[in-house]
């Protein structure tokens, strides 16, 4: 499961981004990171999760925090996701689950019977100092990027 727990620093990783650029979370140090991993793009929960966070950007931003998204899928896919949904934000590609086993949001999932490996739909706040400040695992969409708001206006 989990080798980080809050409270914790955040270990250092690096992932190519949508925008073309390798992202390690240490370019982030002195901001507060949304860090959330879901698990494939323009799929009906994943779209609304992504549009959730898009449209509370502006908040999101207020509270100095950056926003990252993390699926299994390529930065080609990224870039198609980010242009059809206007999405502000970076999405990165983990092909080989590094960060998502990292974060334990890679497990055995069941869908109509059958077991495949997947991500857990989960978001991570990570305070300026780098260090894990809240966790949120198994995410309903339904009201969430709301509660991860008020978490950042209380860090």
């Amino acid at each position: 499961m989990s080798t980080i727990e809050v409270g914790q620093a955040v270990p250092d990783f690096k992932l190519p981004a949508s925008d073309g650029t390798q992202v390690s979370l240490s370019d982030y140090l002195g901001k507060k990171v949304v860090l959330y991993f879901y698990p494939k793009d323009n799929t009906p929960t994943c779209t609304d999760q992504a549009c959730d966070f898009r449209d509370a950007y502006p908040a999101m931003i207020d509270c100095d925090a950056v926003v990252i998204g993390i699926s299994p899928d390529s930065v080609k896919s990224h870039e198609k996701f980010i242009a059809k949904k206007e999405l502000p934000f970076l999405l990165l590609a983990d092909e080989e689950h590094e960060v998502c086993e990292l974060f334990g949001v890679w497990q055995l999932k069941k869908l109509y019977g059958k077991e495949y490996m997947g991500v857990v739909r989960s978001t991570f706040l990570i305070d300026a100092e780098g260090k894990l400040a809240r966790e949120w695992r198994k995410v309903k969409v339904k009201g969430h990027v709301e509660q991860v708001v008020e978490a950042l206006k209380e860090l």
